[in-house]
């Protein structure tokens, strides 16, 4: 694991926290400070140094996105059981050769796809599963940001990278979360376009997705968007549900607030989800539905039991090729 933003925000807390883990090393290349917060964890200077600890059964992979696939399997041929970071690779290609890896040495290799525990997502699953809004008829799922500014990291912006631009960035969190909910849609059709100034790459997506029963569900992210749009919105023959992104787990971890505080994952007061629901006499009602507890520890307690008891880890081989499918298209 590297010890960036990604491995101090969301993977060492929950790996110290899991007592099934033991959070052993990471790879620290420049400045380490790793050790401030873990004074007994071992910080390598190279990849190379922390596949060759024979003590290690396990390993993260949170670099560069076009780096996945490269340490994936380098990995895997160390004898580790892998986690990697959305997307596991650039291309369908790839991904195969990773997972038909990881069975010829017997070992798991997981995708990280944390936005299933999001508490405004779980939410609207809630929703959705009660079956309080009747048949689905349309869903949209949004990532709506303003940032001009090209990102410094300049794999996110360089075309020549490998799973460049927001349709890799973003796109597994909607794509999946869409997954996850609905399974893999009967046809699909992709628009993407580049609107920053200076970009190389696609900073603008939407997908709209085709499902049985005339169900239709967009997925849609920019970089350009001044006033964002409720995250979730779902229509259904007996009603809406409207909820926006609210779930707080990424600034508590990045202000230090520890996965087992007790206010951990708890929306703050007014992000409540609204649930309008038609009566008999076309009567509308209106509540609010307040989420549950993010929890993206729910994930590593997958891994774990995928680890130790050969478990089915939530996201699928199956899952990961039908993302990759609309990635590349």
């Amino acid at each position: 694991m590297a010890y960036g933003m990604s491995g101090r925000v969301f993977h060492a807390p929950f790996i110290n926290a899991h007592p099934g883990f033991g959070l052993t090393a990471v790879v620290e290349r420049h400045e380490k400070k790793a050790a401030m917060r873990y004074p007994n964890i071992i910080s390598y200077n190279s990849i190379d140094e922390l596949l060759n600890d024979k003590e290690i059964e396990f390993v993260i992979i949170n670099t560069p996105n076009n780096t996945h696939f490269d340490l994936a399997k380098r990995a895997l041929q160390a004898g580790k059981h892998v986690l990697v970071e959305k997307p596991i690779a650039a291309n369908s290609k790839e991904v195969k050769e990773l997972y038909d890896l990881a069975r010829r040495v017997n070992r798991h290799l997981m995708v990280f796809q944390n936005r299933r525990w999001d508490s405004d997502f779980l939410s609207v699953k809630e929703v959705i599963e009660s079956g309080r809004l009747g048949e689905l008829i349309e869903v949209h799922l949004r990532f709506d940001r303003y940032k001009p500014a090209l990102s410094p990291k300049l794999f996110k912006e360089t075309k020549v990278a490998a799973a460049n631009g927001l349709v890799y960035d973003l796109g597994p969190h909607l794509i999946d979360q869409a997954i996850s909910l609905f399974g893999r849609p009967l046809s699909f059709r992709k628009t993407i376009g580049t609107y920053r100034e200076g970009s190389e790459v696609t900073d603008y997506f939407n997908f709209h997705l085709s499902y049985p029963h005339q169900l239709n569900v967009f997925l849609t992210s920019g970089l350009l968007i001044a006033q964002p749009l409720p995250a979730f919105v779902v229509h259904g023959t007996l009603g809406s549900y409207i909820k926006d992104r609210c779930d707080v787990q990424e600034a508590q971890l990045d202000a230090s607030v520890l996965p087992t505080a007790p206010e951990y994952g708890l929306e703050p007061v007014g992000g409540e989800g609204k649930l309008v629901t038609m009566g008999f006499d076309n009567q509308k009602n209106t509540e609010l539905v307040e989420s549950g507890r993010g929890n993206y520890m729910q994930l590593f307690e997958s891994v774990y039991h995928t680890i130790r008891n050969n478990a089915l880890y939530p996201i699928t081989e199956e899952h990961i090729a039908w993302q990759m499918e609309l990635l590349e298209a």
